[in-house]
């Protein structure tokens, strides 16, 4: 079994849990619409206890939870390396699993966590990444819950830009000598009251550059944001804003090529003469002005 192959395994795993807790929150609403108004009894203090309690269903304390799990592993190379130690059981290592969190995070996100550990992976670093991606994935189902995932993916990718266009800021969030706490709370100021809680606690994230950058680590969460609706994400490089019409037949063109739906990024640079340049997965298409001048000198040289 491949890295991918496990890591969809555990999507799979992620989504299926959501999708029961879900479904057993319905069931609890209609059992107490049912007993609504009658003398209170066993059902009617279950109902109750549901209620009131945290429901397991809460995809964005759900990401929360992942989060510190990945944060625990990351913190304890003994912890990492036993709960992926392929000379042991799997059943033991989902006893670990149990045994360390049991009671300290919800019975979802210790399941995902039991079930992931059951799969073999190159190392603890590896599984934390997976799980990075859950609880990545987690916080973006939130976001979608609240209507919030295209703004999400529109915050994360232009917050990724003016990153990248701010050496002071791009170094200052990449300078280990500083804890990763503080370069958090930078972020998080810069976001406040401008952004969703999805994307800053995303951006939060991405400050540990497990992708190797900030850039490349925002890129991923943008990636997993359009698969959220199964579209995938087209970088558009323009030298002046397309308008609706132009986006419009654009986005037409490309859900065209590649039979999914499109999540355009657009990117103003000034270095793109006439026309625009799509960057799409690895694949690049040049349609503008200075490419094709460029393809002209290259026939004369």
């Amino acid at each position: 079994m491949t890295t991918d192959t496990r890591l969809s395994a555990l999507d799979g795993v992620l989504d299926e849990a959501v999708a029961s807790a879900t479904t057993e929150r319905s069931v609890v609403g209609r059992v107490a619409d049912a007993v609504q108004g009658a003398p209170s009894g066993v059902v009617g203090r279950v109902v109750d206890a549901v209620r009131s309690g945290p429901s397991e269903s809460d995809t964005s304390r759900l990401g929360d939870e992942l989060f510190a799990v990945v944060d625990a592993l990351e913190s304890s190379p003994s912890l990492r390396r036993a709960v992926t130690d392929p000379g042991t059981p799997e059943q033991n290592r989902q006893q670990l699993v149990h045994a360390v969190l049991d009671g300290k995070v919800s019975k979802t996100a210790v399941n995902i966590v039991a079930e992931g550990a059951a799969m073999r992976w190159a190392g603890g670093r590896t599984f934390a990444a997976a799980l990075e991606r859950q609880g990545a994935r987690a916080t973006l189902m939130a976001a979608e819950n609240a209507d919030q995932l295209e703004n999400t993916e529109d915050e994360l990718f232009r917050f990724a830009r003016l990153v990248d266009g701010n050496p002071r800021l791009r170094n200052a969030l990449a300078d280990r000598s500083v804890t990763l706490a503080h370069r958090q709370e930078l972020v998080g100021s810069l976001l406040a009251g401008k952004a969703s809680d999805a994307t800053i606690t995303l951006a939060k994230r991405a400050v540990a550059a497990r992708e190797r950058t900030f850039a490349q680590t925002i890129e991923g969460y943008v990636t997993l944001a359009a698969a959220q609706k199964n579209r995938i994400v087209a970088t558009v490089r323009v030298a002046k804003p397309l308008t609706d019409d132009q986006r419009e037949r654009l986005q037409r063109t490309l859900r065209n090529q590649v039979g999914r739906d499109v999540a355009i990024q657009e990117v103003i640079d000034e270095h793109v003469v006439g026309g625009a340049r799509v960057e799409l997965g690895d694949e690049v298409i040049e349609g503008t002005v200075s490419s094709r001048l460029h393809d002209v000198r290259r026939l004369f040289s």
